[in-house]
């Protein structure tokens, strides 16, 4: 999947021209019974966003949030699809829902996909539609890269690297997230040729995840010493810069841009292997309920004013046509100053994680938490 912040910008510019108003209506059945339900990464519905949403569609909504794909993934697992009317998983997760069937396909006439950026429908077509199905209407996209406090780090960012993190000139100063600060590993040793087999093979067979995984977890525990803190969620990343000490980490943009607007002197860079980039989308549960109001909040979504509050209540791009155009100029400096052009050419998507890699991937992260 080869698509970049600039693609997206351009879809914005192409997409704009066409782009028709959404025709929201009041569904009095809708407004009057139960609420839609949403499960979302924290963070991702404002109080702002909720009561815009309703007052817009005239449907009451609630917010469930939680931290990982993986807490997602299991809480749908226990309730066989259950209990929520839609949920947020990256793209490359999505084709595993659909090996314990939970999710249902989208009604693709019922979206207005005027109001979404081409390249991002373009680019969630990889694991957002399965066998001709699309099952994904894409929300948002971030990237995962190096995020640092200048007063303390010094960084070269024309040769930066994932090595740079292991840099003992650091001191006990890093925060990383296990299983991914392992794939940022992989791609520092696949560039000096120390991999057995290429980084992607490992999400094509078993033989290649091992083989190259057990390098990089040897790799990893070699510097484990320099970590003061691994983080799973959001608020884990930005605590551990606030107040536990680190001073550079392999992090979420939002994280940098977060404790950039309280006031903290971090930057945020790629690194020459790419940062690692995902999108997010809206999915709707086997067993959801309100299944109308789902449609609605798509639509809703899809207006570049939901786009610029999902922006400014999260950090993350929206994939809204015309949010970036009723953004703060502070948020649209931030994306400007973390990446280049070359960073955008460079992204390294998240292949589709099957549910045989998400299981390995779990073993080996456990390996080195615990080593």
């Amino acid at each position: 999947m080869s698509i970049s912040r600039r693609r997206f910008l351009q879809g914005t510019a192409a997409a704009g021209a066409v782009a028709a108003a959404p025709s929201f209506y009041i569904n009095k059945a809708l407004a009057e019974g139960e609420p839609l339900r949403i499960y979302a990464w924290a963070g991702y519905f404002s109080d702002e966003m909720l009561a815009d949403f309703t007052d817009k569609t005239g449907i009451r909504a609630t917010f469930t949030p939680y931290g990982t794909n993986d807490e997602l993934m299991n809480s749908l697992r226990a309730t066989d699809g259950s209990g929520f009317d839609v949920i947020m998983p990256t793209v490359d997760r999505v084709p595993g829902y659909l090996d314990y069937d939970l999710i249902q396909p989208l009604d693709e006439s019922r979206i207005n996909w005027d109001g979404a950026l081409a390249s991002a429908i373009e680019g969630s077509e990889v694991g957002g539609v399965v066998d001709g199905r699309r099952y994904f209407a894409p929300s948002d996209w971030g990237t995962e890269a190096i995020a640092y406090h200048r007063r303390f780090v010094d960084i070269d960012r024309e040769t930066l690297s994932y090595a740079d993190l292991w840099n003992p000139d650091n001191g006990q100063g890093v925060t990383v997230r296990g299983h991914s600060a392992l794939v940022g590993i992989g791609l520092w040793l696949e560039r000096e040729g120390r991999l057995p087999f290429p980084m992607l093979e490992s999400y094509r067979s078993e033989e290649a995840m091992r083989a190259n995984f057990d390098v990089i977890v040897e790799e990893a525990v070699k510097h484990k010493d320099l970590l003061v803190q691994f983080w799973d969620t959001e608020n884990e990343a930005q605590a551990a810069f606030r107040t536990n000490g680190a001073i550079i980490g392999q992090t979420w943009d939002s994280t940098a841009f977060r404790l950039k607007q309280e006031g903290e002197d971090i930057a945020y860079a790629a690194p020459r292997e790419g940062a690692l980039a995902w999108m997010e989308g809206f999915v709707i549960p086997k067993n959801a309920r309100n299944v109308d109001a789902v449609y609605e909040l798509i639509n809703w979504y899809y207006t570049p004013e939901a786009g610029a509050m999902f922006v400014e209540a999260t950090g993350y791009n929206s994939t809204s046509v015309g949010a970036e155009e009723l953004l703060p100029e502070e948020t649209r400096q931030f994306f400007l100053d973390s990446y280049t052009d070359a960073d955008l050419e460079n992204l390294w998507w998240w292949p589709i994680q099957e549910p045989w890699y998400v299981t390995l991937r779990n073993e080996y992260q456990d390996r080195y938490l615990s080593a």
